[in-house]
């Protein structure tokens, strides 16, 4: 419709005129913006078309995920991160593995129509999390930075992880629902892999040679070193899909390259790419409130809801508490950890990608409704809860100061491109 684009410019604007104030209260950008999408949508004004299969929805979910898989995945640094590996490395290691398994069968027995490949969908769909919906987690100087710049780190690698995973179980379902044959899945699921990897490798590499060529001789400007980045995440993820290949595994494969390269000069070159990805991860939660959420609502079930619940509680916190197993780390910690795993934009993006997979899985609109529910959820409970939350088990470590493996200190590094704040 065409008063979608203004209606999405109105809510940022309003959105930054208070975004100080409100960054001192519960309300986090996340539910502003998809409170915004909610009454943006056909069930009240009407302003954004809740059709979710539109292009509009596909590219900008597209283009999110692959400006913050590149820029996550460009802060892979194992020599300056040394010291707070132990707590993602566990968390991405066995707690994510377990997580899908969690949640696959949870899946199983709530939805009892479901075949086994759309269970694992599911499961494989809410297993990345985004700190940006906890931001008061990762961001609260009070909090032990060996537990904050875990989740953060965690949060910043898990979507890429999943990329694979999700192209896979995609395939496999496809075929078990006869929407694919054997031969074609497998051939499409070697060409997204190796085609998102070979031009992954490429753009990143030759974004990362323009930094180190050009850049150290003085023939670009400082602000067109910003835009390097930026367009080295857009030719990995274009080039990759205009071959068939996977534009995500591309954007996280190029962005390791450029990372990895770029950091023999130092310096900083993605501020460019943290503002773009929080204002699309911004228009993304409105798209999301409008299009996706909304009708989603209307196809609530006992089932559905309770999915929903486990997924953030149980599904959750049950692999986290396995993963911290010989850490020493005290029941607190570990429910810390396990409960701040919100789900948000890269469920969002494989929900899309799933409505605009070939076919239609037999069950896809009960997975569908149990996504968009789940992620709804999360924005609200995980938001509401991040602050208070973490002040009180700041206040807790505090009070018990021989706490080594909580309050062990790490060197501060910046991961998930965040929603504007204040």
């Amino acid at each position: 419709m065409e008063w979608a684009l203004p209606a999405i410019a109105l809510v940022v604007l309003a959105y930054a005129a208070v975004s100080r104030r409100l960054a001192r209260t519960p309300i986090t950008a996340a539910m502003v913006f998809t409170a915004a999408g909610l009454l943006a949508g056909d069930s009240v004004s009407g302003l954004v078309d809740p059709n979710p299969s539109g292009e509009t929805v596909k590219l900008l979910a597209e283009a999110t995920l692959a400006v913050v898989l590149f820029s996550d995945a460009a802060r892979i640094d194992l020599r300056a991160l040394r010291e707070e590996l132990r707590v993602p490395a566990r968390l991405l290691g066995i707690g994510l593995p377990l997580t899908i398994a969690a949640g696959f069968v949870t899946a199983m027995l709530m939805f009892g129509s479901l075949g086994w490949p759309e269970a694992l969908l599911l499961a494989v769909i809410l297993a990345p999390t985004d700190a940006a919906l906890g931001q008061a987690v990762v961001t609260l100087p009070s909090l032990p930075s060996r537990i904050r710049q875990g989740l953060n780190v965690e949060s910043g690698l898990n979507d890429g992880l999943c990329v694979p995973v999700f192209v896979v179980v995609l395939a496999i379902a496809s075929t078990e629902a006869g929407i694919a044959t054997k031969s074609h899945a497998a051939r499409i699921l070697v060409e997204e892999i190796g085609y998102g990897t070979l031009f992954g490798v490429a753009a990143g590499a030759l974004g990362a040679a323009v930094i180190l060529l050009a850049g150290t001789r003085g023939l670009v400007s400082r602000s067109w070193l910003q835009v390097v980045p930026a367009a080295a995440a857009a030719l990995a993820y274009s080039s990759a899909a205009a071959v068939g290949g996977s534009g995500f595994i591309a954007a996280f494969i190029g962005g390791i390259v450029f990372g990895g390269v770029r950091r023999r000069i130092g310096g900083e070159v993605g501020y460019l790419m943290e503002e773009v990805g929080a204002l699309l991860g911004a228009t993304t939660f409105i798209v999301f409130g409008a299009t996706l959420l909304e009708p989603a609502l209307d196809d609530l079930g006992w089932a559905v809801a309770g999915y929903a619940l486990l997924s953030l509680t149980v599904v959750r916190m049950a692999p986290v508490a396995i993963a911290m197993i010989g850490t020493g780390m005290r029941p607190p910690t570990v429910a810390f950890l396990g409960w701040f795993g919100p789900r948000g934009l890269a469920s969002i993006v494989f929900a899309v990608l799933l409505i605009e997979a070939p076919g239609e899985l037999p069950h896809e609109g009960t997975l569908l409704t149990t996504v968009f529910l789940t992620i709804g959820l999360s924005v609200l409970l995980h938001g509401l809860s991040a602050a208070p939350l973490a002040r009180r088990y700041a206040a807790w470590v505090g009070s018990h100061p021989r706490l080594q493996p909580e309050s062990g200190e790490v060197r501060e590094v910046r991961w998930r491109t965040e929603l504007p704040s204040g």
